[in-house]
């Protein structure tokens, strides 16, 4: 039996013959039923079209969305493997940097004491030179205050003594060769 028969069925048993039935409720609920039927009838390859291509892109999105997020899962693991070996290198070249810093001060100061050993040998050498002309100026000094002292005393008693003048200018010409 097909629903249209049971509908005509229920339409003809109630008054014992064909004819329209005008109590709301049960004229609702019958065309209620028949929409439904038709509905069912003829929109069921449409709405089973309908959600099976719907079902189609939700499957399809839930694989793309499986595949960006296995994507994303292996760009992240290789951005922390990059982040793992720029921290590894940064300490690398701080610690490098720290070894060529130590290198550097230990060579500064080794210089720094070179140059005052240099500069201490030189003052030192400074001051002996110094020191040096210092005794030979005085020497100079001395022997020309010496010499001319006693040219002062050797005039005084020349020119109290004419005969003694006389004497040493004989004895200084048969030095040189005179008579």
């Amino acid at each position: 039996m097909s629903v249209m028969d049971a509908l005509f069925l229920l339409a003809t048993e109630e008054v014992g013959h064909f004819g329209i039935n005008t109590n709301l409720l049960e004229t609702n609920v019958i065309n209620l039923a028949i929409l439904i039927g038709v509905l069912v009838y003829f929109g069921r390859g449409v709405l089973g079209k309908t959600l099976g291509d719907r079902q189609k892109q939700i499957a399809t999105a839930i694989a793309e969305a499986e595949e960006r997020q296995k994507v994303a899962a292996a760009r992240l693991a290789e951005a922390q493997q990059k982040l793992t070996q720029a921290k590894q290198e940064a300490q690398r070249i701080r610690e490098d940097a720290l070894t060529r810093a130590k290198a550097v001060k230990e060579e500064i100061i080794a210089q720094a004491k070179r140059e005052i050993e240099r500069l201490q040998e030189t003052a030192s050498q400074d001051t002996s030179a110094a020191t040096e002309r210092a005794i030979a100026e005085i020497r100079e000094r001395i022997a020309a205050m010496a010499l001319a002292e006693a040219e002062n005393q050797l005039k005084a008693r020349l020119s109290q003594n004419p005969d003694l003048q006389r004497t040493l200018i004989d004895r200084s010409i048969a030095l040189l060769g005179g008579k």
